[in-house]
């Protein structure tokens, strides 16, 4: 039975969308963890990438950076031990599924793959492995570790992602028309077309829950410990006087 079940899942995966499936129904595919990862990413690139040339807002460009690199841990580790779809076993593919899955877009008979299709896959896992680079390399920068090679790293590292972010935008709106499946609105309701052999049973939302706490706790945390405006600006104007008595 449970060697049918399986078969039964797969089989749509990689088979182009001929008409309407009379099984299919709305079925949960993402869980609540990689939901909530999912937008506090979106919310947190977004976030440091608009401060990241000002001063006045450092402490939040750090305090978002290094939310991103424990999302880009937690994701990891869900991505093991997580629920079927969340697994990068189950959506992790070879560059001819890719190849084979873009071509099926192009032929206007795109593969139909309940969990993440293959060159979805592909842009995650990218853009992790930037998460991690652009978050180390600003660590150092911020640290004053390794030098001028490092800020133009942290800085063209995030370029880069920025680029796969448009073009992964785009490809959900391409992808959601040929499909006619809303995918955003999937990221945030959980559910997608699928037979129902095809669902997750438990949305995990005590695991979301943990996570949604640990990061808003973070940020608690790093406001609590900002510096007061006013010493701030304390600090600034003993500075400037301290350089004018040097001038003097």
């Amino acid at each position: 039975m449970k060697t049918t079940s399986v078969s039964r899942a797969d089989a749509p995966a990689t088979a182009p969308e001929t008409g309407a499936d009379p099984q299919a129904r709305r079925i949960l595919v993402w869980d609540a963890p990689v939901r909530v990862f999912h937008w506090l990413m979106v919310l947190s690139f977004a976030g440091a990438y608009l401060t990241a040339e000002s001063e006045r807002w450092r402490l939040v460009h750090v305090s978002l950076g290094y939310t991103m690199a424990g999302l880009v841990v937690f994701r990891i580790l869900w991505g093991v031990v997580g629920t079927r779809y969340a697994r990068f076993s189950d959506f992790v593919r070879g560059p001819g599924a890719v190849m084979r899955y873009l071509g099926s877009l192009l032929r206007g008979r795109p593969e139909h793959h309940t969990g993440h299709n293959p060159a979805g896959a592909l842009a995650i896992v990218a853009l992790l492995a930037l998460t991690a680079l652009v978050t180390a390399a600003g660590w150092a920068t911020y640290n004053e570790i390794g030098g001028e090679w490092l800020e133009d790293l942290h800085e063209g590292a995030a370029s880069l992602m920025l680029a796969i972010v448009g073009v992964h935008v785009a490809a959900v709106v391409v992808s959601s028309r040929l499909h006619r499946e809303n995918l955003v609105r999937a990221m945030i309701t959980g559910r997608k077309q699928g037979r129902p052999q095809e669902g997750i049973r438990s949305a995990w939302r005590s695991v979301a829950a943990l996570l949604l706490a640990a990061v808003l706790g973070f940020w608690w945390l790093q406001w609590q410990g900002a510096p007061d405006a006013g010493d701030g600006a304390a600090t600034v104007s003993s500075q400037v006087a301290a350089g004018r008595h040097d001038g003097h």
